[in-house]
């Protein structure tokens, strides 16, 4: 069993991946001059604020700060995005989704991992598994948006 400490330091990982997809979508939302899919990025934009506040509050529930406002720098996910600012320099619509979608499944595969770790994360599980329920959604919606336009 993981200590509350390596807990909340899951936890800040994944308001990190979160923020990174917030982020992502936001410069995806401008990068793009398609209508339907800057509504589709601001919508995925809000959702991922929304899943931060979520997760700020349960790491404040064990006892630590949770005042991670941008993703992490360093990170493998935060250079995922970062593809989305190489793809928007060229306003291809193509890239950006390409780009969105390889975002997407890595921030499935880390919470994956730690609902997979069900004794240390089980009580924010549910909240765990919503989450990644509302990132597998929004990838496949990414992935028909892409295939609708024959990409």
């Amino acid at each position: 069993m993981e200590t509350n400490k390596e807990i909340i330091s899951d936890l800040k990982d994944l308001l990190s991946i979160l923020n990174d997809g917030k982020e992502g979508y936001e410069a995806a939302s401008k990068g793009t001059d398609t209508i339907e899919l800057q509504g589709v990025f601001l919508k995925y934009e809000a959702q991922r604020t929304a899943y931060a506040e979520e997760l700020r509050a349960h790491i404040v529930t064990h006892g630590a700060q949770a005042t991670n406002e941008s993703g992490s720098v360093l990170g493998a996910l935060h250079r995922t995005w970062l593809d989305i600012t190489q793809a928007l320099s060229s306003k291809e619509d193509k890239a950006i989704l390409d780009a969105i979608v390889t975002g997407e499944q890595a921030a499935l595969d880390k919470y994956n991992q730690y609902i997979a770790d069900y004794e240390d994360h089980a009580d924010h599980i549910n909240l765990l598994r919503k989450q990644r329920d509302g990132i597998q959604e929004a990838m496949e919606e990414i992935e028909t948006l892409r295939s609708k336009r024959n990409f």
